[in-house]
């Protein structure tokens, strides 16, 4: 295991004539991040996890346009322009010129990014028949679950600096959904190598894009190499190496950060904060989060398939006692889906409060005064929308003992228990979402929507065509207020329904050592290194 910074970095400030004190040189210009857990895959089109977009997205690629994170809007990456038809169906792009792909010992490019790279990239998620759709596995589950598959009609190369996307029909989501960080831009001319070499599997094991780091060495459950991209189009890379030193504990990452052994530390517990603020040498960054923590109910299964008990369940659960034991003061507690800084958010429904008359009716009503035995599922690791899934989940067990429901609570390793839950094994689950942009269809599609379903994102597995519709008409107009009349109703239908318990909405945190600046914590995920640098 990677554990001591300063040896690595002093290993390689020898090894390049850096300085011995390691407080100069090359040496003190790497920057060592602990995260939580190692990434599934180095291409984030093949996943829906913030463990892989952390250690991939910012780091390795570029996208065609981003969010501002202050502003909500959209604004250039790749791609430095764009225009949308009259009729919504067609949005072309305009390619930011003279910017390289990686350089590594496996591969060397011979141009620059272009639209073939753009047409590329998309074209292995979208195109059943690509020579690259199934490799490592063939699934992309954020461009499934939020429709783009059936979205798109073509892409079409206008000449090597424009591309164009063909929709079906309007979307309003549509920017907002290529600005997310699963809608990385790969090489098509390493793509083009690795099937001439019969080895296209490579191109997410051993990564290239166009971003500021660039892929040097991995070991599993221990760390990720890479040196910054010398050819950066967006400026020079201050950080190099960047060294993710994978520290699955939350309570050894802070002991590393508190020796210095790591520069910045993702996902700090909430009851953590306190500890780190008592380091002079330490420093806090927050934002507020785009998240949601959620009770998922598997409704295919019974007696969970019955709204009556989903609502039961709900009543019995004393959310502020979770908020003060979990969150620590971190958090708010979530009335819906939404974040009430949404501009689609319902302030018209009530919140649920507990309510055991009212739960046991319910139970009496379903044919279970006497209860019944669940399995609640305990997400191993550490999120903002729920920092700690265990203790949340031994709180509920308390609550629903008052209406004899007997909880056993079931954890996995973080792999295994992704794995069984898309596979539908659970009863119930406490997991969450981290919105990817702002639009408020991101808070939906990806998590209860048929498509997600399909995707095995849909960690309630319902799929309801009331619900659906109300998704497809606030696409289908770009009037704000039009849109937030359907998302508002959909709030209203989830309440109803109660597929899942909105829990909390929580703040995102990374901790680090007092001269490190730059690193960007996004309020809808991701971390990013490109503008790190230390200060003295």
């Amino acid at each position: 295991m990677l554990v001591n910074r300063t040896l690595l970095l002093g290993l390689l400030g020898l090894l390049l004539g850096a300085c011995s004190d390691g407080k100069s040189g090359l040496a003190h210009q790497g920057l060592v991040y602990c995260a939580e857990g190692s990434p599934e895959t180095f291409n984030p089109q093949l996943v829906t996890s913030g463990t892989t977009v952390d250690a991939t997205s910012n780091q390795l690629y570029d996208k065609l346009i981003d969010i501002d994170a202050k502003t909500g809007e959209v604004i250039p990456r790749l791609a430095v322009s764009w225009e949308m038809s009259p009729d919504g169906l067609r949005y072309s792009f305009q390619l930011r010129r003279g910017v390289q792909f990686h350089q590594t010992p496996y591969f060397t490019p011979s141009r620059d990014f272009d639209a073939d790279d753009v047409i590329f990239s998309f074209r292995r998620q979208w195109d059943k028949n690509d020579p690259f759709h199934k490799v490592s596995g063939g699934e992309y589950p954020f461009f499934e679950a939020v429709g783009l598959g059936s979205l798109l009609h073509d892409i079409v190369r206008d000449n090597a600096h424009q591309v164009t996307f063909v929709l079906n029909r309007p979307d309003a989501s549509f920017l907002a959904n290529l600005a997310t960080d699963y809608e990385v831009i790969l090489s098509a001319e390493y793509g083009k190598q690795l099937l001439a070499q019969g080895l296209p599997g490579r191109i997410d094991t051993q990564p290239i894009g166009t971003g500021p780091f660039v892929f040097e060495s991995y070991r599993k459950d221990s760390y990720i190499r890479y040196h910054a991209h010398p050819h950066y189009w967006d400026g020079k890379v201050a950080v190099n190496p960047l060294i993710f030193d994978i520290t699955k504990r939350s309570s050894r990452r802070l002991a590393k950060l508190i020796t210095g052994e790591c520069d910045v530390t993702g996902l700090p517990l909430a009851s953590e904060i306190g500890e780190i603020k008592k380091h002079p040498n330490l420093k806090l960054q927050s934002t507020p989060g785009l998240n949601v923590g959620f009770w998922a109910f598997n409704t295919e299964r019974p007696p969970l398939n019955n709204p009556d008990v989903r609502h039961a369940l709900a009543l019995a659960i004393d959310k502020n006692t979770i908020m003060q034991a979990v969150f620590y003061g971190t958090g708010s507690a979530a009335n819906t889906l939404l974040p009430e800084s949404s501009w689609a958010y319902n302030d018209k429904i009530p919140p649920m409060k507990r309510d055991l008359d009212k739960a046991r009716e319910l139970m009496k009503k379903a044919g279970l005064q006497d209860g019944f035995n669940l399995d609640i599922w305990a997400m191993p690791v550490s999120r903002s929308y729920n920092p700690n899934a265990r203790k949340m989940a031994e709180l509920i067990q308390s609550d629903l003992a008052a209406i004899k429901v007997k909880v056993r609570i079931i954890t996995y390793d973080w792999t295994n228990f992704r794995r069984r839950l898309a596979h539908g094994e659970h009863d119930s689950v406490l997991i969450g979402w981290s919105a990817d942009n702002t639009d408020p269809d991101n808070f939906f599609s990806p998590t209860l929507s048929c498509a997600a379903l399909a995707g095995g994102n849909n960690r309630a597995n319902w799929c309801d065509p009331k619900f659906d519709t109300l998704l497809t008409k606030a696409l289908l107009v770009q009037d704000r207020a039009q849109r937030k009349v359907y998302y508002q109703q959909a709030q209203a239908y989830l309440q109803e329904a109660m597929p899942v318990v909105p829990l909390a909405h929580g703040l995102r945190f990374s901790a680090s050592q007092a001269d490190v600046e730059g690193v960007t914590l996004r309020p809808f995920g991701g971390i990013g290194f490109a503008k790190a640098r230390r200060t003295d």
